[in-house]
């Protein structure tokens, strides 16, 4: 561990307001200040399209008829 700096003079420290406290205008907010629901949630669906739904069907039915046609011709 190299330099170690010094602690700040408290009186010198910028936005302190006169006494001990903090002005409010310089103060963070609070952590809830945005609402919960802040953006449009109205229109919103749950699940999976029918067509990403579709694509994924066809494609398993298409792996498992190669699967099952591949162990019929290596059973003959």
């Amino acid at each position: 561990m190299g330099t170690q700096y010094p602690e700040p003079d408290p009186r010198n420290a910028p936005g302190l307001g006169p006494g001990d406290g903090v002005p409010p205008e310089e103060t963070p907010q609070g952590e809830g200040s945005t609402g919960a629901e802040t953006g449009p949630r109205d229109k919103q669906t749950r699940g999976w399209a029918k067509g990403p739904a579709i694509a994924l069907g066809i494609l398993v039915v298409l792996c498992a008829a190669f699967f099952i046609a591949y162990a019929v011709t290596v059973a003959l």
